[in-house]
């Protein structure tokens, strides 16, 4: 592949996994990290791996990464996140794919859940758009499903990354927790307003859909815990959404 790599990355707080995230990508042309503000080491162990570190207050994971993206200076970027890692035989693929015609690729992502490989609720079709031309990309979406859209031809690599998701339950909930208040206020102030039904099925439909449709069950207790948190999450926004919209009621406004 003729064309320079440059790795982006999104950070805050995340000395626990940086390091292991910035080793997998050494490789590349050019690392570009954008940190908000950590109070923990991150900032101080990526500029071991590279001196494009960025100190940007944080605005929200989209223009987080849209902040990222702009400071690329090669044509073509892959986005990681401090949970993911490039494996050596990904990145000889990249670095020797041939780009004619082609303005992004999907990868598979490989996903692990408390230490185990997941096989079911989606993840075996998980396919992420991380790899693509810069002048092509933009992001889309918000709170904290954002994501890169590639205008033009893209295609799939199979060769995965991997992709670490929580090492405990707490931390689980408590990603849970910053992700439902995000996502619960961005629905409220598009106007949602939930009642006890959908605060009801929703979750449980959740639950069905990963833990049976998706075949969660075949993992074991990791499949079922990994639906749960699905189930958890949605009664957590829902609620939340139903919450501000009782305080909006009560205060007349």
């Amino acid at each position: 592949m003729p064309e320079k790599i440059s790795v982006i990355l999104i950070t805050g707080n995340e000395d626990r996994h940086i390091k292991s995230c910035l080793e997998s990508v050494k490789w590349a042309d050019e690392i570009i990290v954008v940190d908000s503000e950590s109070k923990d080491k991150s900032v101080e162990i990526a500029k071991k791996y590279t001196d494009k570190v960025f100190i940007k207050k944080w605005e929200g994971f989209g223009p987080q990464k849209r902040f990222a993206l702009a400071q690329a200076s090669n044509e073509w970027v892959f986005s990681i996140d401090t949970d993911e890692r490039v494996t050596e035989n990904l990145a000889e693929v990249m670095m020797k794919i041939d780009t004619k015609n082609i303005n992004g690729y999907f990868i598979k992502r490989e996903n692990y859940f408390l230490g185990k490989k997941i096989n079911s609720c989606g993840c075996e079709k998980d396919y992420q758009l991380r790899f693509f031309r810069k002048s092509k990309a933009k992001v889309i979406g918000g709170s904290g499903h954002e994501a890169f859209e590639v205008e033009g031809n893209v295609e799939k690599i199979e060769e995965p990354f991997l992709h670490y998701t929580y090492d405990t339950i707490h931390e689980a909930l408590m990603k849970s927790n910053r992700y439902s208040i995000l996502n619960a206020k961005m629905k409220f102030e598009n106007g949602k307003r939930y009642g006890l039904m959908r605060i009801i099925c929703q979750p449980l439909i959740a639950f069905y859909h990963f833990y049976i449709a998706r075949k969660g069950i075949k993992d074991g207790v990791h499949g079922f815990l990994i639906s749960f948190l699905h189930l958890f999450t949605y009664l957590q926004v829902n609620t939340i959404v139903w919450e501000l919209g009782r305080k909006k009621n009560d205060s007349g406004k």
